[in-house]
Order: structure tokens, then C-alpha cells, then sequence
């Protein structure tokens, strides 16, 4: 079974979780999030935790059995405390500035590249090499901050472009004379 799945998650106190089939709604202080689940698992809310469980043993079941587990955790986590993707600009004259809520970018194009404001999400600029992405669905933080490094990926001999704050680049040795 499932060491993800069979963990029950637990609800802490201000969090309000609406379990109406297999639609379930999180309620916490940052806000709300609804998300809608597999009719074939059982969610249940016992003792403020939330326990799914799965109807068969395919191997289908037990991957989603899991996901699920996962990612109600994630909804819970995101409206008490949200999540945060931080990028660094590297390069000359590579910055950053918000404008308006979204961002324009310096990225050593003949153009500053814009970032539209996206529902849900909050930018932060500091320093203007430093950008933080923050929101409480945590598939959307990832997917908004995947699209700027997008915009200038990390090259590997001088290392230029956008990176995770978190992220290694491998560096190539140069041409030899």
C-alpha cells in the first residue's frame, strides 16, 4: 500500500476543509482552493484529518491513491502558509522590475520582455536580480516561475539567464585555443 496515501493528512486549527463527494474545498487564512478527485477513491475526514482511501489494488488505483494524498497536503499547506519559487537574474545587465503587478525583464534581448499578472500569484522584486514567485497552489507557482526561466534558460559555459534560486548549472569548459 501507499506510505503516502495510507498517511492521513492533518488539518491544523483556522483550516476549514468541505469534503462534498469527491470535491474537496479548503478554506485557511490565505484562502480557498476546490479541487475535484477520482470518483473512485474515498475521502473521508475523521478527527481533523482527511483519509483517502482506494476501492482495488490496480495499479492505476494505487498511483492515484497517493497523488491524491499529496496533493490535498499541498491545498492544506498552501492556504496556511502559500509557497515560493525565488529566481536570480545572472548576466550584465540582466534585471528585473515590477510594473504594475506583473514584471518586465531585462534579459539581453533588443526588447524588455513582459510578465503579465497572473491571477493567484504575487511578484516580488529585490535588488533587481531577485524574483519571488508566491501564491497558494503550488502547481501554478511552479508553472508561472517554469514560463520566466523559460525566457532566458541557463546557458552552461558563463552561466547567463534566469535560475532557481536552488539550482546547479553545470558548467562546460571553453573552446581550446
Amino acid at each position: 500500500m501507499s506510505r503516502i496515501g495510507k498517511r492521513p493528512v492533518v488539518v491544523p486549527a483556522g483550516v476549514e476543509v468541505t469534503l462534498n463527494g469527491n470535491v474537496v474545498t479548503v478554506k485557511g487564512p490565505k484562502g480557498t482552493l476546490t479541487k475535484t478527485f477520482n470518483d473512485e477513491l474515498t475521502i473521508k475526514m475523521e478527527d481533523n484529518q482527511i483519509v483517502v482511501e482506494r476501492s482495488n489494488d490496480e495499479p492505476k488505483m494505487r498511483a492515484l491513491h497517493g497523488t491524491t494524498s499529496a496533493l490535498i497536503n499541498n491545498m492544506v499547506i498552501g492556504v496556511t502558509s502559500g509557497f515560493r519559487k525565488t529566481l536570480n537574474l545572472v548576466g550584465v545587465g540582466y534585471r528585473a522590475a515590477a510594473k504594475g503587478k506583473g514584471l518586465e525583464l531585462s534579459l539581453g534581448y533588443s526588447h524588455p520582455v513582459l510578465i503579465n499578472e497572473v491571477a493567484g500569484i504575487a511578484f516580488t522584486v529585490e535588488k533587481n536580480t531577485t524574483i519571488h514567485v508566491d501564491g497558494i497552489e503550488k502547481e501554478l507557482v511552479g508553472q508561472v516561475a517554469a514560463e520566466i526561466r523559460s525566457k532566458r534558460a541557463p546557458e552552461p559555459y558563463k552561466g547567463k539567464g534566469v535560475k532557481y534560486a536552488d539550482e546547479v548549472i553545470r558548467r562546460k569548459e571553453g573552446k581550446k585555443a
